[in-house]
């Protein structure tokens, strides 16, 4: 049957268009049910001998995603109306509800109603979208009835509205809570999971008077109407942009705007109006006589542990530290920095603020918030369903108020809970218990914890992903090795070099002489592509996860590890293929020409860095691996002169490294990463293969390219390095990143040899991140990365573990005439998706990466107090950051006495001078100063309901009663 559908749209032009379109409708659509003679059982999903079966709204898809995903919801009706709505409104939540669907294991069943004959209804004249995709889910509910009779047909919908109706056409309706509460004697954790829909009143409907309870006053304004907020935006009187909360204030933030060159403060909780961390938000500015100073301060010694806040404490605390911490650091609040990018004053110091009127985009986690009960009364853990006060592991978060029966077991627990509603007149907003993660503290649970927290995929790859892997064993195949179009390569003395332990290795190098006189230097990289084809659930699924991400005792793959650690590794002693980049070069590293090709390797030699560092110094060995290794070393030290003559920065990490136990990988020893010669080696010849494959690729395809960019800084971003290096006389320029190269290698100081690193740290921190684009997408100068200080550059040689690096080659085998290029790689909006994904899922694997040393610094501290030398990074009104070298830890100092463990206040009043970045006791008997080295211990503390939390207190120094300064 042909059902034609008409609708007018707008386009982009503003132009009315009418558009037609043919809609065919079926009646030999299966039910899915096994009771069903009629249907095919090959598509059957419902239990013949359920006694009901359900059947959902859009509300439940959309709000109860976590109530579905629990097993004892099943025998469950997804109508196609549910899927495309939730498609829409949240493809977060769809793509889970399409896993459920699509899982073995589940009874869930897709009826196609929009398609059905008997189902399909068209729009009454003034019926709303909604109402009438609400009635055909109720005609899809009384078509089962009839298809299935003899089973209880229960349509599931939390509108109050819709239930009515429902009711009144003869149809058995519920809300989830009536469905759990029905069920709760033997699922009892299924009433945990209903979504709250408003506080003080779980048993209101979210149809029924707009959630509110009537009784509790007004907390918060009313977010204004997006009609309101459109008006307002276009007459500048509000201002658009993505909310960034303070790291340990939930109601301390900033807003962006294109319509203002300052960033927007948002103090207090009032003025932040119930939005949270990356709301796209409407912001009203205040009057300029309310505008204020930035917190000098540093967050209060509880924010550190963010379980600890109390309600006066997360009401009334709104300091915050805006400095940045960089990567690789191990932090005392694992997963958290202290802050985000310089701020933007007027001339008084003062900062323009504002209050948020409306939530343009709501960023609420679909899959949830980790974090910990607030400790109750032992007397009220025994009353059954009770409100608890949950609290995230990011203070960034607020507190939300959830209802539940398991409280006295969740009490010494890490749990889940997704946010449902914050309404007006409650002062958190309202949530629900997902599920347990495990004992607070315990290594396996705070791992989840930080998994959860970044957004890492940990889902086994499913079936369809790993029959895309060739079977193992595996080798290099006869039409491999007669293909014309791949060199065979064996022959030349190859070897990879890695760190200790690296099973992944997707690069291998060689260098050898020419006859000319002149040297071949070539860099192989695993062809991963050869195996992952472009549009398989393979390549859907990397595209996905986009990076593989590695943690201290634990890597989780982008690719199967058949593949990883396998088939594409580049293991010594078997043939693999690759694709490589063949150089001829002078003597003095002039390149004469360059080959593109794919190839079969045989790699002679997996070495470690030290191992290959070792095989350079030791003059006795002159077998082929060892000279190449000596020749592409002196080529590479030509290549990275030549980098920092250019104006290349030379930067500097705090990256730590663990010595794990073999057994229970409990960490035995922690210490700076040390850097040899070997990284610098293997990262010239990776750069040069990065940027040689950049050109050839944008040259070939201008506007489709997959680059990597990094944006030159502002002036702003290096205010306080500047001052901090202005206080002890270095003068630093980064005007241009040649003008910073050179201040950097001229920061010295003599006395004090590891100042310069310090320095180099420090001026990491204050550069914008680096990302991916497309080169269409923004104009040549702004291809330039400005670390590297090349005006073009890519992500080429790990495709093994970047997402990225695969299209780079493929568009790399289209630009030399291998490959036609995938249609999916020319289509700009797919592309952007896909490179935004990338570089969210690469930002996180970096927090994800930190958090995990964070998580296993305080493990090894946790019996084992220290004392070490620290050098002051920042220094506060209450207190210091400091960074301790010989652990690669940071974290904050405050300025409190032991006086206070003897019944006094404890306080030590401090002045901070900005420009000289010296912190002094008024009384005269203290002085602190960036750069300086103070004595700090180091030990991990139990605090209210056993949660640890990492401790840095001064040793040294004496206020003028002779009491040591201590972190309180």
């Amino acid at each position: 049957m042909l059902h034609h559908r008409a609708f007018v749209k707008k386009s982009k032009q503003g132009k009315v268009q009418k558009v037609v379109r043919e809609h065919y409708l079926r009646e030999d659509i299966a039910c899915g049910s096994f009771k069903c003679e009629k249907c095919d059982r090959a598509v059957a999903k419902l239990e013949r001998e359920a006694a009901e079966y359900v059947v959902i709204d859009t509300n439940v898809g959309l709000q109860s995603i976590d109530f579905l995903e629990n097993e004892a919801v099943d025998n469950v009706i997804v109508p196609s109306t549910v899927l495309q709505e939730t498609k829409k409104n949240n493809l977060s939540v769809y793509n889970r509800l399409r896993n459920l669907c699509a899982a073995k294991d589940r009874k869930f069943y897709v009826f196609s109603n929009e398609n059905h004959r008997d189902t399909y209804v068209t729009a009454a004249e003034g019926e709303s979208p909604n109402d009438r995709n609400d009635r055909a889910i109720r005609v899809t509910a009384l078509w089962y009835m009839k298809e299935v009779p003899g089973t209880r047909i229960l349509l599931l919908t939390n509108d109050a509205e819709n239930r009515r109706r429902a009711k009144s056409e003869g149809i058995l309706a519920a809300s989830t809570r009536e469905y759990a509460e029905a069920r709760k004697a033997t699922n009892p954790m299924l009433v945990d999971l209903v979504v709250a829909s408003s506080v003080g009143d779980s048993n209101m409907d979210i149809g029924a008077e707009g959630g509110r309870n009537s009784k509790r006053q007004r907390i918060y304004e009313e977010h204004k109407l997006m009609s309101d907020i459109t008006v307002g935006l276009k007459q500048g009187r509000l201002h658009q942009g993505t909310l960034r909360v303070n790291m340990y204030n939930p109601f301390e933030g900033y807003v962006s705007s294109e319509s203002m060159e300052e960033e927007i403060l948002i103090c207090g909780r009032a003025n932040m109006n119930r939005a949270f961390d990356g709301d796209v938000v409407a912001v009203e500015l205040l009057p300029e006589q309310e505008w204020r100073v930035p917190s000098r301060n540093l967050p209060s010694s509880l924010a550190v542990n963010g379980e600890d806040r109390s309600v006066a404490e997360e009401e009334h605390d709104e300091g915050g530290l805006e400095e940045e911490v960089g990567a690789g650091v191990a932090q005392i609040n694992p997963g958290e920095d202290y802050g985000g990018a310089p701020i933007t004053t007027d001339s008084s110091g003062r900062h323009p603020c504002g209050r948020v009127v409306g939530i343009i985009k709501r960023n609420w986690r679909t899959r949830g918030y980790c974090g910990s009960l607030r400790p109750i009364a032992k007397e009220k853990l025994q009353m059954g369903m009770i409100s608890c006060l949950f609290v995230p592991v990011q203070r960034k978060f607020p507190i939300i108020r959830i209802a539940t029966r398991q409280a006295a077991q969740l009490m010494d627990q890490r749990i889940l809970v997704s946010i449902d509603t914050w309404e007006v007149d409650s002062l958190y907003p309202s949530g629900h218990y997902v599920r347990a993660l495990g004992p607070i503290g315990d290594k396996d649970t705070e791992t989840e914890v930080l998994i959860i927290e970044n957004d890492i995929n940990t889902a086994p790859f499913s079936v369809e992903v790993h029959a895309c892997v060739p079977a193992l064993p595996w080798s290099v195949s006869n039409d491999d090795l007669s293909d014309p179009n791949r060199q065979d390569l064996r022959h030349l003395s190859i070897c990879s070099v890695d760190p200790p332990g690296c099973k992944d290795i997707d690069d291998a190098l060689h260098c050898r002489k020419l006859d000319n006189g002149n040297l071949e230097i070539g860099v192989h990289i695993a062809d991963v592509t050869h195996f992952l084809k472009p549009s398989t659930a393979m390549d859907e699924e990397a595209a996905l996860r986009s990076t593989t991400v590695y943690l201290v005792q634990r890597r989780i793959d982008m690719l199967p590890k058949p593949l990883t650690e396998d088939i594409c590794s580049l293991r010594a002693g078997v043939d693999r293929l690759a694709f490589s980049v063949l150089w001829e070069m002078t003597p003095h590293a002039e390149i004469v020409k360059f080959d593109v090709t794919k190839s079969i390797i045989s790699s002679k030699a997996a070495l470690t860095y030290a191992e290959a560092q070792s095989r350079i110094d030791d003059r006795r060995l002159h077998d082929e691996v060892t000279e190449s290794l000596r020749e592409m070393n002196r080529i590479a030290r030509i290549l990275r002169q030549r980098r920092a003559d250019a104006g290349a920065l030379s930067l500097a990490s705090p990256e730590v490294k663990f010595e794990l136990d073999t057994e229970t990988h409990d960490p035995l020893d922690v210490g700076m990463y040390q850097v040899r010669e070997t990284n610098q080696m293997v990262e010239e010849m990776m750069l040069l293969a990065n940027i040689t494959v950049a050109k050839q690729i944008e040259a070939a395809f201008p506007s489709c390219a997959v680059l990597r960019r990094h944006p030159t800084p502002t002036p702003k971003m290096f205010e306080s390095l500047i001052k901090a290096c202005n206080a002890v006389g270095i003068s630093l320029d980064p005007s241009t990143s040649k003008t910073l190269a050179i201040s950097l290698d001229t920061a010295v100081k003599p006395d004090d040899a590891f100042f310069n690193k310090m320095v180099r740290i420090m001026a990491t921190r204050c550069l914008t991140q680096a990302v991916y684009f497309r080169s269409g997408d923004v104009s040549k100068e702004e291809y330039r990365h400005y670390g590297l200080a090349t005006p073009i550059y890519t992500h080429f040689t790990s495709p093994i573990r970047r997402y990225a690096d695969v299209l780079v080659h493929r568009l790399l085998m289209a630009a030399i005439g291998l490959r036609i290029l995938p249609d999916n790689m020319t289509d700009r909006s797919r592309m952007k998706a896909i490179v935004d994904n990338m570089n969210y899922r690469h930002r996180n694997a970096q927090m994800a990466g930190r958090a995990s040393v964070g998580l296993h610094t305080l493990i090894f501290f946790k019996d084992r107090p220290t004392v070490a030398d620290a050098r002051i990074i920042r220094v506060r009104t209450n207190g210091l950051i400091v960074f301790v070298p010989k652990f690669g830890i940071e974290g904050p100092v405050y300025f409190h006495s032991n006086s206070e463990e003897k019944g006094g206040d404890g306080k030590v009043q401090f002045a901070l001078d900005d420009q000289t970045q010296v912190a002094r006791s008024l009384d005269g008997s203290l002085r602190f100063q960036v750069f300086d080295t103070v004595t700090v211990s180091i030990r991990v503390e139990e605090s209210q309901g056993h949660r640890r939390k990492l401790v840095l207190a001064l040793c040294q120094g004496e206020n003028k009663t002779g009491q040591p300064m201590t972190m309180g």
